[in-house]
This record gives structure tokens, C-alpha cells and sequence, in this order.
């Protein structure tokens, strides 16, 4: 399977959201990332469902949304609604995992489940099996343009490992200061899918950058 790429939206030009959604429209970018913040789960906010509406009757990109805040679970159906293809879930704001995941996937969408930095992958030694993809954020969630942890190297490794030992089929998406440096070491350590902010959105020529990364 080839690389898949997902910039994420938090790092867009928000004055200029409909030319953002445009380019994405136009790249070789196969979904489009969008964050979740609630300043209660993570220290910052993004956006809620007014711009996610706006968002998905524009893009043509299937929606990769990723919540960041506690008790995601109250936002399954509408999330649904927007016809998002993934809904992104933390392992740490889940206490009933199982439950979550499962409504997830009732309600039409892949499930996702999101590890912090400092959450190890063998928590998900009982659920790998159940979940259609495994984020695992590279940076501590909150803010975009951090410094990449160098260590989420050997962890995309351990949980590749992990998911071919429990026969689960779940992708590998990384997230968090994902550029030409890190998503070479990223891809050959194990990882399916990219997610890419400020290296795209930031970038001069983002669909060279977006092709670049395809290309790994």
C-alpha cells in the first residue's frame, strides 16, 4: 500500500480557509486532517462544528477528524453527519474505549484511537483488533509546529509489531512535526499514514510537498 497523506487543517490559513480547502482539493493529499481542540483535554482550542460543516461541504478529501477533548462520545452522531470517513478518539479521555469504538463504527465511520506521547502501545493490546487505525501523535497534542519526538520512531515500530502479533488490520497514522526529515524514518519504521501541517501549509509549494511525501 502506498503512503497515505492527511494535512491537517490546524495549521491552514484560517482568512483564507476556502482557498486552503481548494489546494487541498487540487493535491494528491488522499484525506484532509482536522483537529478538535476543547481547551480542557489539551490546552488550546481550534475549531468546532460551524467551520467542520463549512469544512466538509467544500472538500472533496474524505474528513480525518480527530478529537482532542473529553468525552468525545457525545459527538459521534454528528460527526457522522458531516460524513467524515475517521473519527479520531484518545485512549487517554476514554475510560470505556470498547463502548466508544463501537458506536464509531454503528454510526458508518472507521474508528481511530489516538495515543499521547507518554501512553505506551501496549495499552492497546486489547482493542487493536477492534479499531480500523491507531494515531500516534509525535508531538504532545495542542499546538501545531512543534519539534518532532524522536523517539515515536521506535514507537511506530512497536506497535507495528504489535498489530501483526494480534492479526489486527489497523493502520499506523503519525502526527506531529511530520517533514522530509522524520516521515522517511517514519514510513520504514512501519507507519501508513502521514499527517502534515505546517511542513505542507507553511511551504511555498505545498502540492510539491504533499507529492513528496506521497512518494516515500
Amino acid at each position: 500500500m502506498s503512503i497515505l497523506v492527511s494535512p491537517s487543517l490546524l495549521s491552514a490559513d484560517f482568512l483564507r480557509l476556502d482557498s486552503e480547502v481548494e489546494m487541498i482539493n487540487r493535491s494528491t493529499a488522499d484525506w484532509l486532517h482536522m483537529d478538535v481542540m476543547d481547551g480542557v483535554f489539551v490546552p488550546n482550542i481550534s475549531f468546532g462544528f460551524p467551520v467542520l460543516e463549512a469544512v466538509a461541504k467544500a472538500c472533496r478529501k474524505p474528513l480525518d477528524v480527530h478529537f482532542m477533548t473529553v468525552h468525545p462520545e457525545n459527538y459521534i452522531e454528528r460527526t457522522a453527519r458531516l460524513g467524515a470517513r475517521i473519527m479520531n478518539v484518545h485512549y487517554e479521555a476514554c475510560p470505556h474505549l470498547h463502548r466508544v469504538v463501537s458506536a464509531i463504527r454503528a454510526a458508518g465511520m472507521q474508528a481511530a484511537v489516538t495515543l499521547n506521547p507518554s501512553t505506551p502501545v501496549e495499552c492497546l493490546r486489547d482493542i487493536v483488533g477492534d479499531v480500523d487505525m491507531v494515531l500516534l501523535m509525535s508531538v504532545n497534542p495542542g499546538f501545531g509546529g512543534q519539534k518532532f519526538i524522536a523517539h515515536s520512531v521506535d514507537k511506530v515500530a512497536r506497535l507495528k509489531a504489535l498489530i501483526r502479533e494480534q492479526g489486527s488490520h489497523a493502520l499506523i497514522e503519525v502526527d506531529g512535526g511530520v517533514d522530509d526529515k522524520s516521515a522517511p524514518l517514519l514510513v520504514q519504521a512501519g507507519a501508513d499514514v502521514l499527517v502534515s501541517g505546517s511542513y505542507i501549509f507553511g511551504a511555498d509549494d505545498p502540492l510539491g510537498r504533499i507529492n513528496l511525501l506521497k512518494s516515500l
